[in-house]
């Protein structure tokens, strides 16, 4: 029996069919470098789609793996406006993209089903100089609480790229820090990639009070992979010997209060001896 992923593949493969898209199964296979007889087996129902066959299909003839891995949305990618595809963007005077920022009061807000052009022009947006920063849909959020420490701290911005849900099946990174915004939450976390075969990212955190979470594909509105961090700066001048000796001091300092408690011990010992004698 077939995986209900391979077999929304199928549906996938046949719809292209029906519509003209492919002239054979043997067109597709080639398209996707892929064996005609192994793609044989798997429209037969004896073997599963592997992981790199999806992955080219999606590149190729746009499956949507939203519907792949969930049976949510259209089937392709191009074919419908899925709310997953829709990733508002503000420009400046010459048409060039900015960074708009989600502050911690606008996260919940955000996270809902919020399409309205007005919330995100209401938001703070600015232009970074580094050239990486002009090529690409970026966007930075607050760090709320202290699930990600001692990596990131309560009030710090991380500035993410936009991934395309195309490439989350492949693309996503594991143990990478991702900004995960689902309908109901904006997070930042640490991330393992399970959607190929449990179609869910395991969330894990860097403060090891908190336990390890996991988020269904079809609950993920965006994805965002963290590029840099802004902090907050201390004039404080960190001095690691300083600490060093400071630490060293107090060991020491301790070794002599145990050698004291040891010597008053036997002296105590000796003094009873002497008297029994």
């Amino acid at each position: 029996m077939p995986s209900i992923v391979t077999m929304r593949f199928v549906a996938c493969h046949d719809k292209l069919k029906e519509e003209g898209v492919i002239r054979s199964s043997r067109q597709f296979a080639l398209k996707l470098e892929y064996r005609a007889q192994n793609l044989n087996e798997i429209l037969k129902g004896n073997r599963d789609a592997p992981l790199e066959l999806i992955r080219q299909a999606v590149e190729v003839y746009q499956f949507n793996p939203l519907y792949l891995y969930s049976g949510e949305g259209t089937m392709f990618l191009h074919s419908g406006s899925h709310e997953l595809r829709i990733v508002t963007v503000v420009t400046d005077r010459e048409g060039q993209e900015r960074i708009i920022h989600v502050p911690v009061p606008a996260q919940a807000g955000y996270s809902q089903e919020q399409i309205d052009p007005v919330f995100y022009q209401e938001l703070p947006a600015y232009n970074l100089p580094d050239k990486k920063y002009q090529s690409g849909t970026f966007r930075s959020f607050d760090v709320a609480g202290d699930s990600m420490e001692p990596t990131l701290f309560e009030g710090d911005k991380v500035i993410c790229r936009f991934v395309d849900p195309s490439d989350w099946l492949s693309g996503i990174r594991d143990h990478h820090v991702y900004v995960i915004v689902t309908r109901t939450h904006v997070m930042v976390k640490r991330v393992l990639n399970n959607l190929f075969k449990h179609r869910h990212l395991e969330l894990l955190s860097d403060n090891d009070f908190y336990r390890n979470t996991r988020v269904n594909v079809g609950d993920i509105k965006e994805l965002w992979h963290i590029h840099a961090k802004i902090s907050h700066f201390s004039h404080t001048r960190n001095n690691p010997s300083a600490v060093n000796d400071g630490e060293s001091s107090e060991k020491f300092q301790e070794t002599i209060r145990e050698q004291s408690q040891t010597i008053s011990q036997l002296t105590q010992t000796l003094s009873q001896m002497l008297v029994k004698q």
